[in-house]
């Protein structure tokens, strides 16, 4: 099973002409609090997405790091106004040239104090681009049915079809570059903005504007745009009476599909699990606390603490379905954030064995807060720790057993899935 090597968060997350990722950006694993519903009762302990601050709290709030290394006080956090409206005088009376409109010189200035922090993980996202991502959140969105990243030379490139929707339906391939969207030209856009002329909504129609690989001339194909659902999991028996979970992100209702999922699979009574969370980003941190609670019995499943040292602990419950059933967790090198709460969480509490590639490193908490012109800032505000106080950010986790994916793999080869299978067959 030969990975393709985009920038992979890419399978899901990316684009299912959902979002992308940045690279380095906040969805090399996102990780964000919203409202415990539904399955996901027992948390009580998730903050909602909040409302913009005001006055001086929202002036002293800080992203802290280990160890403060001066006293952070409401006058030292003041913004400087004054030098702001200098800058922006001169620049109206003296610059050669066409100046920008005020609120795209105001959301510059904003990501220019967001670098300040050194932290890419918070963010602020432009409406158009905070509207996608909330979407793919979701799991739902309307469009053609694609999984696309965006080429080095700034072409939208599809990267594989979801079965029987739209665009594979109308023709269109794994390998195409999509070059306009009716007259309008994608090339050279940034990957949200030529994906947000790809969407549209459910029964209307995008000609496509397509380069393909042997095909002298660009060829036109129009897709009916249609609600997909993405497809959080895969699942299936594989020989030796093995059942084989793969999530591809913590969306919303994930812990849900992967308990039906083993339902089903344990009718089959296999004697283990592969849980593969491999280029899984991340996702709702509720999920991850109530995934984390389906294989766990009573205790601590992760810790949660912000830069004055303040915690929040989670746990998990006896009584679930996939407590006693042996199981192996694969992880790779793009396997972050939620991710790496929950296999922190199994490998600790010795739950489960790490099988693959050190993890990314992303174990930090953002929360989104909704700006009144539709843009979003998510802002870091806590620090992951796994039960025996692994630090998750920057570290990420060590697998028990190491095994690598070399890039010239055959399509039909995945070393770190067969380990996991000897390993399991091992211990019965």
């Amino acid at each position: 099973m030969k990975r393709t090597m985009m920038v992979v968060v890419a399978i899901f997350v990316a684009t299912t002409l959902l979002a992308g990722t940045f690279a380095g950006g906040f969805f090399v694993g996102y990780l964000v609090n919203r409202p415990a519903t539904g399955s996901s009762s027992r948390v009580t302990t998730i903050e909602a997405p909040r409302s913009t601050p005001s006055g001086s709290e929202a002036e002293t709030e800080v992203e802290g790091g280990e160890t403060a290394t001066e006293e952070v006080t409401p006058e030292s956090t003041q913004f400087d106004f004054q030098i702001l409206r200098e800058v922006i005088e001169v620049m109206r009376n003296e610059y050669y040239g066409e100046i920008p409109d005020g609120k795209t010189l105001a959301y510059g200035a904003i990501r220019g104090m967001l670098l300040t922090l050194d932290d890419p993980y918070t963010s602020f996202i432009e409406p158009k681009i905070a509207s996608i991502l909330n979407e793919d959140a979701s799991g739902e969105f309307e469009g053609i049915g694609a999984m696309v990243t965006m080429t080095e030379d700034g072409y939208l490139k599809v990267e594989s079809l979801l079965p029987g929707q739209p665009a594979e339906k109308s023709g269109v391939k794994p390998g195409d570059l999509i070059l306009a969207v009716g007259d309008k030209s994608i090339v050279g856009l940034g990957l949200y903005e030529a994906i947000s002329f790809v969407r549209g909504p459910a029964g209307s129609e995008a000609e496509l504007k397509i380069a393909r690989e042997g095909e002298p001339d660009p060829i036109y194909i129009t897709v009916t745009r249609a609600s997909i659902e993405v497809p959080m999991i895969e699942s299936k028996m594989l020989e030796d009476d093995i059942a084989y979970i793969h999530l591809l992100e913590f969306g919303e209702g994930a812990t849900q599909q992967v308990e039906q999922a083993l339902k089903e699979l344990q009718r089959e009574n296999p004697q283990g699990l592969v849980f593969d969370l491999r280029s899984n980003p991340g996702g709702w941190l509720v999920e991850a606390i109530t995934m984390s609670d389906l294989f766990l019995d009573e205790g601590l499943v992760a810790i949660k603490r912000d830069s004055d040292g303040k915690e929040e602990r989670f746990y998990s419950y006896d009584g679930d379905r996939g407590e006693d059933i042996p199981m192996v967790v694969l992880v790779d090198q793009y396997s972050a954030s939620a991710s790496e709460i929950v296999a922190g969480a199994l490998q600790d509490r010795g739950r489960a064995v790490l099988i693959g590639e050190q993890t990314v490193g992303k174990g930090s908490v953002q929360v989104p807060y909704d700006l009144d012109d539709g843009s979003q800032f998510r802002v870091t505000i806590a620090r992951w720790f796994t039960p025996d106080e692994q630090m998750i950010h920057d570290n990420g986790l060590t697998p028990d057993i190491k095994v690598e994916f070399p890039m010239d793999t055959a399509e039909d080869e995945d070393p770190q899935l067969d380990r996991a299978i000897e390993y399991l067959l091992e211990q019965n």
